[in-house]
C-alpha cells in the first residue's frame, strides 16, 4: 500500500453499505457532463477534465456533499463523466438523467469489472428488470484508494 499522509487524503471514507443493492428514482437530476479521452478504456486526461469542471462547479456553488461523479464508457477511446451538480453551471454542458436505477459495490481491481458487470446483470434479471444503461461511480481517487487500502466501484444500473 502506498504511504499518503492526511493532507493528501481529498475523499471521504466509502462505507459500501450505504450502496448495496440500492434502487432509487430520479427525474431530471442534473449534472455537468464532459468528456474524459481514454485509451482502450485507461483515461488520459481525466485529472484536467475534472479540475477544469471543478473550478466552474465550485465558482457557482453548485456541488452536492455527496460530489457524485459518474462514468460512461462509451467507447475504448472516451468516457463521458457526469458530476452532480444543484444547478445549472454557465460554460459548461449540462445534461438530465431520468429513471430507475439500481446500485451494487464492488471492491478489487479493475480487471474485474467484466464479471461484475455480470453480477449486475443478474441483479437486474432477479429484479425482473431490463438493463437499459450502465454508469461506473469511482468514490475514491487513486491516492485515497491505497491510502484506506481499499479500491471501490460502484456499479450503477439504470432499470
Amino acid at each position: 500500500m502506498a504511504e499518503t499522509t492526511v493532507e493528501s487524503v481529498c475523499c471521504p471514507p466509502f462505507d459500501p453499505v450505504h450502496w448495496r443493492e440500492r434502487e432509487w428514482t430520479w427525474h431530471e437530476k442534473l449534472f455537468v457532463r464532459d468528456r474524459v479521452r481514454s485509451v482502450m478504456h485507461i483515461p488520459l486526461n481525466f485529472g484536467a477534465v475534472m479540475t477544469r469542471n471543478r473550478l466552474r462547479i465550485d465558482a457557482e456553488q453548485a456541488g452536492t456533499p455527496e460530489q457524485l461523479v459518474l462514468a460512461d464508457e462509451v467507447s475504448l477511446f472516451a468516457t463521458d463523466l457526469y458530476l452532480e451538480v444543484t444547478k445549472a453551471v454557465p460554460g459548461a454542458s449540462m445534461a438530465r438523467l431520468s429513471g430507475d436505477f439500481l446500485a451494487q459495490p464492488f471492491e478489487g481491481a479493475y480487471r474485474a469489472i467484466p464479471n461484475w458487470i455480470k453480477v449486475m446483470r443478474g441483479l437486474v434479471a432477479e429484479r425482473g428488470k431490463e438493463l437499459k444503461h450502465l454508469y461506473f461511480y469511482y468514490p475514491l481517487c487513486p491516492t485515497c484508494a491505497a491510502h484506506y487500502g481499499k479500491n471501490y466501484v460502484v456499479i450503477i444500473a439504470q432499470i
